[in-house]
């Protein structure tokens, strides 16, 4: 009897909000590629001792510009070597750590920056809604390269000031899209509600608006978080980024620029990692937008 029930039973309440989540998440091609893809590289950099056949900062003049195996070379080295011999894999896999690490910093230096202003100006109005927007017009008056190609030019180019110069410029769209979100919200009948009731204006932020704002903050934090990883390959392009022989993708891509003509590959490897990178971010923050939508939850 209870075997026949069950089922019965589960038809009439419906999936549990488990199910409907799983269901949501498992359903969404996009979402499942970009995270299959952003976790292989992140475990390729976490790895990246263990899985790296060579070190990437060892020099061999009499290896230099091996091509990659798929045009003719050896798999002594996999990917070929750069003009100075280094194995390009090697430095590929490291060079994911550097982008990684710069892309999560510095959007959460930004996104805490920009979620704080923004929140605080969507929600108290007034005075403080008033500085906020004046410091997001100034901040969008200022153009991010730039900007960050003077800063970079005059304290030098390291891995540390790269990520401090991005998460300082890149929380102008955290602040305009938390405010705007939380302007949305804050009039709803649960906010007023909780006023009500006499609970704080921190309580109410954190219980009542930001888990109905937070869908927007992560579509907000995978967008920034490809920006960083671009202007850092920007920065590195130039010669004011990451400096060498540290393993960066826009670093190496500088690098082979001279040779492009002649060995494209070694423009074109770093360039697809970066491209196939940026594009997992973007298609897991879309995602993850989808699933956690407030419409989707039901």
């Amino acid at each position: 009897m209870t075997q026949t029930a069950d089922p019965l039973l589960q038809d009439i309440i419906g999936p549990t909000p488990g199910q409907l989540l799983r269901k949501r998440i498992f359903g969404h091609q996009g979402l499942l590629i970009g995270g299959v893809v952003l976790a292989l590289l992140v475990i390729v950099a976490l790895f990246a001792p263990y899985i790296a056949p060579h070190d990437p900062y060892a020099q061999s003049l009499l290896a230099r510009m091996e091509p990659p195996v798929f045009l003719g070379g050896t798999w002594e080295h996999p990917l070929g070597t750069d003009h100075l011999g280094r194995d390009y894999l090697s430095r590929l896999i490291y060079g994911a750590r550097v982008s990684l690490m710069i892309g999560v910093v510095a959007a959460l230096i930004s996104g805490l920056i920009g979620t704080v202003m923004g929140v605080a100006a969507g929600y108290f109005g007034g005075r403080v809604d008033a500085v906020v927007t004046f410091l997001i017009n100034v901040r969008l008056a200022m153009p991010v390269v730039l900007v960050a190609l003077a800063v970079v030019a005059i304290f030098g180019g390291s891995l540390t000031v790269v990520i401090l110069v991005l998460g300082l410029l890149l929380w102008d769209r955290f602040a305009v899209v938390m405010r705007s979100s939380t302007l949305q919200v804050r009039g709803r009948e649960y906010v007023a509600a909780a006023r009500a009731i006499g609970c704080s204006n921190t309580r109410i932020v954190m219980s009542e608006i930001m888990p109905n704002i937070v869908n927007n903050l992560i579509v907000v934090v995978t967008l920034e978080m490809a920006h960083a990883v671009l202007l850092e390959a920007a920065l590195s392009f130039l010669g004011l980024g990451v400096q060498p022989p540290t393993p960066s993708w826009g670093l190496m891509v500088s690098e082979g620029k001279q040779m492009m003509l002649f060995e494209p590959w070694l423009v074109l490897i770093p360039g697809f990692v970066l491209f196939a990178l940026v594009l997992a971010i973007n298609l897991l923050g879309d995602g993850l937008r989808d699933v956690t939508a407030p419409e989707n939850r039901n």
